[in-house]
């Protein structure tokens, strides 16, 4: 018995309205992942590969498409093949040309079908580096310095790479193209897959007599100082990106960026979430009982907050406007929230532990308060002995006897 065949938009993975680039998108993400070449002896792979091409075949053609969404599969049984499998479906009509070309070009190491001319203007190829910075300079900004060796046009050869008074020639493999198309063959038939050029590097040029200056790269290198500034209310991970300070591009293209990723110190006080400040204080139960000034530490400084009388531990205090400034606005700044601890005195002198108790007997003599039960225990325990101590002297007087 034959096996039943999927619903091509549920292979997939679309709906019935789905347009031709959602089509084409599922189908490229799904012939990635189950093409033979990259799945070798996987012949379950193989058989989901074939039948998103299947799928891909018809819904990418739109008279095909029409004719599937009336019928349905009833649509190409017979002469098409469609009830007999994947091997006899006429894919004629599907493009596929652009998603092979993705496919083999991963595969093989190409450039993919579709894209921009190899030997056009191309942007230089950004740098990445990054810096520390303490937490305070995150808060508030500052300004580094980076050393970096960056490569510029040669000033001999103007970054053409070719000896002075000579001239780079056009690429005999390509014809200039920077790119040369190889065919393979596959199920589908003859497959051309375009890849750059290996004799030129996609420049579509070559040179014979290299500047002995730059050694025909068209570039020399050397160290530069560069200056970065770090925007107030930067967080760790983010990086500053500097315009036209990357590689230089190829064939005329502009030079790429340099993206410095920022790492922020830890402080041993505050800590960060957002735009918002964390810490925690310490605080006498005097001042927390009686309610007093005390000293609080924020990015701008100590100041001083007067605790109300009764305060309990674990009370947040809300300081407006002292936290981290935002990135889009640097006027517009979060809030510092300081959790108030209640501090445990752990050596007292003789006068003060002598202070505490008469305290303690003025408000609610908590310290003597459960001694009656501790007396009544002690002395129903100390009966208990007891009796047990008389009932073991009678065994013993009895096995004696």
């Amino acid at each position: 018995m034959a096996e039943a065949k999927r619903d091509y938009y549920e292979v997939l993975g679309v709906s019935k309205d789905a347009d031709d680039a959602a089509i084409k998108k599922a189908y490229r993400a799904l012939a990635k992942k189950y093409h033979p070449d990259m799945n070798p002896g996987d012949k379950e792979a193989e058989k989901k590969f074939k039948e998103a091409s299947e799928a891909y075949a018809v819904l990418s053609d739109s008279e095909k498409r029409r004719q599937y969404d009336q019928f349905g599969h009833a649509a190409f049984e017979g002469g098409a093949g469609g009830a007999g499998g994947f091997g006899g479906f006429d894919f004629s009509g599907a493009d596929f040309s652009d998603i092979f070309g993705d496919i083999f070009g991963d595969l093989f190491g190409g450039s993919r079908r579709g894209g921009r001319a190899g030997n056009g203007p191309m942007k230089g190829a950004n740098i990445r580096k990054s810096i520390r910075i303490t937490f305070e300079e995150a808060v508030f900004g500052c300004e580094k310095e980076l050393d970096l060796i960056l490569k510029d046009p040669c000033e001999d050869c103007h970054g053409t790479g070719a000896k002075p008074g000579t001239t780079p020639e056009t690429c005999p493999k390509c014809g200039g193209r920077g790119q040369v198309v190889y065919t393979s063959q596959s199920f589908f038939g003859t497959v051309q897959n375009v890849q750059t050029c290996p004799n030129c590097g996609g420049s579509g040029k070559v040179i014979k007599d290299k500047c002995p200056k730059c050694s025909g790269t068209g570039y020399t290198s050397s160290r530069k100082k560069i200056q970065v500034s770090i925007p107030a209310g930067i967080d760790n991970g983010q990086s500053v990106r500097i315009r036209d300070k990357g590689e230089p591009g190829t064939n005329g293209g502009p030079r790429g960026d340099l993206l410095v990723e920022v790492n922020v110190s830890r402080h041993p006080v505050f800590q960060r979430q957002d735009v918002h400040i964390f810490s925690t204080v310490p605080i006498s139960f005097a001042v927390a009982t009686l309610g007093g000034d005390i000293r609080i530490q924020t990015v701008d400084g100590d100041v001083i907050y007067n605790v109300k009388p009764g305060t309990k531990t674990d009370t947040k205090v809300r300081l407006k406007g002292k936290g981290v400034p935002s990135l889009r606005n640097s006027q517009v700044r979060g809030d510092h929230y300081v959790t108030l601890v209640i501090q445990t005195p752990e050596r007292l002198s003789p006068e003060a532990k002598e202070a505490l108790r008469r305290f303690d007997e003025l408000s609610g003599n908590t310290l003597h308060q459960h001694d009656d039960v501790t007396e009544k225990t002690d002395k129903s325990e100390k009966g208990d002995k007891k009796k047990k101590k008389g009932f073991m002297e009678k065994m013993k007087e009895a096995f004696e006897d």
